[in-house]
C-alpha cells in the first residue's frame, strides 16, 4: 500500500500558528533563563568579591546591584519609612528603612536596617528599637529596590514615619530632598562601633531566580511545537490513507 500525504489548508495554518506561537514562547522563556543565570553569575561574584566602599560619589544602581559594600557616616533618624504587609516566619511586621549620611559628602543612601515584628491589636503602632548616634560604618548587600509588593491606586508621597507597600531610593529623595544614591542597602550586621537593637532582624530572603522553572516552561512550549508538526503530519498521512 502506498503511503499519501494529503494536505488541507485551514490545519496547515493552524499548525505554522501554534509552531510559531510555541516558538516565540519558548524562546523567550530561554532568554528570562539567561538572564536569571547572568544575575545567579552576578551575585556569585558580589558574594566573594572586596566590599565595595562608598565615598558619596554618584553610582549607577546597575553596577553595584549585589554587591557587598560598606559606608561610614549617621543616620537620618527623624526620616524613618516602614514598609507594610512583610512577613517573617509567619509573623506579621515592617522592613525598616532609614536614609544615611555618607561621611564627608552631602549624599544619601537608603539602608533596609531589618525587620520588625507588627503589634497584632494595634495595626499601626511602631515598634521600639533603637539607632546609633553619631558617626558609625556599616556593612550589607546593594540592591536596586528593597523589594516590592501589590499596591491597589497611586502611591502616596512619602513622609517621615510613613507605613507604606514600597518606597524606592528616587521617590524618597523627591519627597524629602535628600541627595540620593539609586539602590538600597540591606544592613548585613549592627552597625559599628554603637551597635543597635538586637530586636532588627537581618535575615534576609534570597533573591528567587527560578532558572530551572523557565527551563521547564521552554521545553514545554518547543515540546508543543514539536506535537504540533507531528501531529499535521500524522494526520495528513491518516487522510490520505483513507482517500
Amino acid at each position: 500500500m502506498v503511503m499519501v500525504f494529503r494536505f488541507k489548508l485551514i490545519p496547515f495554518v493552524a499548525t505554522l500558528l501554534v509552531v510559531a506561537l510555541g516558538v516565540q514562547l519558548g524562546n523567550w522563556q530561554s532568554r528570562r533563563a539567561e538572564q536569571k543565570t547572568a544575575l545567579q553569575d552576578k551575585l556569585s561574584q558580589g558574594a566573594h568579591a572586596t566590599p565595595l566602599v562608598l565615598d558619596g560619589a554618584p553610582l549607577a544602581a546597575d553596577t553595584v546591584a549585589w554587591r557587598r559594600v560598606t559606608v561610614s557616616g549617621v543616620f537620618v533618624r527623624d526620616w524613618p519609612v516602614y514598609l507594610d504587609n512583610r512577613p517573617y516566619q509567619g509573623r506579621a511586621g515592617f522592613y525598616l528603612l532609614m536614609p544615611f549620611k555618607i561621611a564627608g559628602s552631602t549624599m544619601h543612601v537608603l539602608v533596609a536596617r531589618g525587620w520588625l515584628p507588627r503589634d497584632p491589636q494595634v495595626r499601626d503602632k511602631l515598634p521600639a528599637y533603637a539607632t546609633p548616634d553619631g558617626v558609625v560604618t556599616l556593612q550589607g548587600v546593594a540592591r536596586h529596590n528593597a523589594g516590592h509588593v501589590m499596591e491597589l491606586g497611586a502611591a502616596a508621597p512619602l513622609a517621615p514615619k510613613a507605613i507604606v507597600q514600597n518606597a524606592d531610593p528616587l521617590q524618597l529623595a523627591r519627597d524629602s530632598g535628600l541627595t540620593m544614591q539609586p539602590f538600597v542597602v540591606e544592613q548585613g550586621a549592627p552597625a559599628q562601633p554603637a551597635g543597635d537593637d538586637a530586636q532588627l532582624v537581618r535575615d534576609w530572603p534570597a533573591p528567587s531566580l527560578g532558572v530551572e522553572k523557565h527551563q521547564g516552561y521552554a521545553f514545554q512550549w518547543y515540546a508543543l511545537s514539536a506535537m504540533a508538526v507531528i501531529f499535521f503530519v500524522v494526520n495528513g498521512f491518516r487522510r490520505g490513507k483513507t482517500k
